[in-house]
């Protein structure tokens, strides 16, 4: 496909701050946190909506390793909560979801270089919202590791779901052959979640929340 005249001229710039800075996290005490996000060459797009019959392989490889990278930091983020709040556990399994989603969009961005060098890139996060990330509110204090791993499953189904409705609408055959590839690979992904979800204890009738010290007046 060839490239479309309404996309707008590249704009240099970072693309965000590291969740970890966002959230004013103490990097010094937890000097493992790596910030996985860094300053590149962006675009912006007129496109208001995403508009699938419009991609060609390469901004299908963007568009895919962009939701590798929101998920990514929206677990970082989830992680850093819930050490705040010294859940451990909970914490724990977001950090492996944070190395899964960085390892996922890596191999992505190695295969789009591969084919297609440093090509600029055309879609932007604009275009994007919680499309694997999993919703904030879904963060709560005193989460339990089966209360985690319930919300990472949520997500690979809402990421599966999305795939597998963008086929529809696709018209090159090389994306619609990426987009069935990795709508099957969250098919796996949820499988894979749902196995570890199957083999905690059952759920508690007792909710942490409840002890949990109210905010003492100062």
């Amino acid at each position: 496909m060839e490239s479309n005249s309404s996309w707008l001229p590249v704009e240099k710039g970072v693309r965000r701050r590291c969740a970890a800075a966002t959230l004013g996290a103490d990097r010094a005490a937890s000097p493992e946190i790596e910030c996985t996000f860094r300053s590149q060459e962006e675009e912006v797009t007129d496109m208001e909506t995403l508009d699938f019959e419009k991609l060609n392989l390469r901004d299908a490889l963007d568009l895919a390793i962009l939701i590798e990278e929101e998920a990514g930091e929206r677990y970082l983020e989830f992680a850093l909560q819930m050490e705040n709040q010294h859940t451990t556990e909970a914490a724990r399994f977001f950090r492996t979801m944070v190395a899964n989603e960085n390892k996922h969009g890596e191999d992505l961005a190695e295969r789009r270089r591969a084919l297609f060098g440093e090509e600029p890139r055309r879609v932007d996060r604009s275009l994007l919202w919680d499309v694997e990330a999993p919703e904030y509110e879904k963060a709560r204090a005193f989460m339990s590791d089966r209360e985690a791993l319930e919300v990472a499953l949520e997500s690979e189904r809402k990421a599966q779901a999305f795939f597998a409705e963008a086929v529809k609408h696709v018209s090159d055959l090389d994306v619609k052959r990426l987009f069935t590839q990795l709508g099957e690979e969250e098919v796996l992904h949820e499988k894979l979640v749902a196995r570890e979800l199957s083999r905690l204890a059952p759920p508690s009738d007792i909710d942490p929340s409840d002890y949990a010290d109210e905010p003492v007046a100062q």
